[in-house]
């Protein structure tokens, strides 16, 4: 089959190729990919700045995949072939909280991803694909949507009326605007650029912030929110601006920890945390039940994804480019 295989770590060393078809065992399903999305965590780990320890050379990267079982090993029940199913990262994360290997089971990572003519995936660990949409909407779910639901809903229990504040204009962060607004939360986005903002009002969102021309923007959230702040933030730069996310959000509120685009490390002010007695939870994105639950709630609500572009096969590199450059919504690869 063709795959695109990661030899070492730098784009260059992303090569389209050939390899060997694999053939399904015991539990497992053959699924004949349709498309894959792009995540952070899948340029993150082709730089090598995403558990390296763990990467295998070659790998075929990439762990959101749509596409439809083509051959099923003994054993399985759950699927038949010509269902339409996505993956799904911690294919071993089935329900509650996870356990504390589960990095080591995750496509894309140290398992083979989607970005293959075919890949094989758990019946386990493999979920329902929605019907009303493509392969390339329903290859943005497994990380983008189900990150913003499991922040939303798991963690956050975000009730009618409540505000929550989302961080940039990529994946996780539009999935979290629609599905904010349709639980009757008022959204407060944060980006760079002015388009962008008012792409999300047409959302949902009720207020957006640059936080380019407005630096101190935390305190811009103060002002919309009569001083008292958010209940739920979803920061996805991490860095040191962990110490504005404890600011804008409200005494008991909730921060989800998602992304780390501006850094790995910080430092953090633990005044203000203890006194505000802000909770503060690592978010990596969560078990099969919440994807099975957050799939109904999709189509109750009649969610789409908002994909920017999708790529041929071929041009892979270029869709990862396009990643690196800054997306509004999810950059989407067509594989068949």
């Amino acid at each position: 089959m063709k795959a695109w295989l990661l030899k070492d770590f730098g784009l260059d060393n992303l090569q389209l190729g050939e390899t060997q078809t694999p053939q399904p065992k015991a539990g497992e399903l053959l699924v004949k990919v349709g498309a894959v999305s792009l995540n952070f965590r899948d340029k993150a780990i082709v730089d090598g700045i995403y558990e390296p320890h763990l990467v295998p050379k070659p790998l075929i990267p990439v762990s959101d995949a749509a596409g439809t079982v083509v051959a099923i090993g003994a054993g399985v029940t759950r699927f038949k072939v010509g269902d339409r199913v996505n993956s799904h990262l911690y294919s071993r994360w089935l329900d509650g909280e996870p356990g504390p290997s589960e990095p080591d089971y995750c496509f894309g990572s140290p398992l083979p991803g989607g970005l293959a003519e075919y890949m094989i995936i758990h019946q386990d660990s493999a979920v329902g694909a929605p019907a009303n949409m493509s392969d390339e909407e329903a290859a943005t779910l497994p990380i983008a949507a189900l990150t913003a639901w499991y922040a939303l809903v798991d963690f956050g229990a975000i009730q009618p009326g409540q505000t929550v504040l989302v961080q940039g204009t990529g994946g996780v962060s539009i999935f979290a605007v629609q599905i904010a607004t349709a639980l009757g939360a008022k959204v407060i986005a944060t980006s760079s650029s002015d388009e962008n903002l008012h792409a999300v009002k047409r959302l949902g969102a009720v207020a957006g912030i640059n936080y380019r021309s407005t630096p101190n923007w935390a305190d811009e959230v103060l002002k919309l929110t009569e001083g008292k702040g958010v209940d739920l933030l979803l920061d996805v730069a991490g860095g040191n601006g962990i110490n504005q996310s404890v600011a804008a959000t409200k005494a008991s509120g909730r921060i989800a920890q998602i992304g780390f685009l501006t850094g790995q490390t910080v430092e953090l002010n633990l005044m203000p945390l203890i006194f505000r007695q802000t909770t503060i939870r690592g978010i990596a994105v969560a078990p099969r039940s919440s994807f099975d639950r957050m799939n109904v709630f999709l189509a109750e609500h009649d969610i789409r994804p908002v994909i920017d572009h999708v790529y041929p096969f071929e041009q892979a590199r270029e869709a990862y480019e396009h990643l690196a450059k800054g997306a509004f919504g999810k950059v989407v690869i067509k594989v068949s």
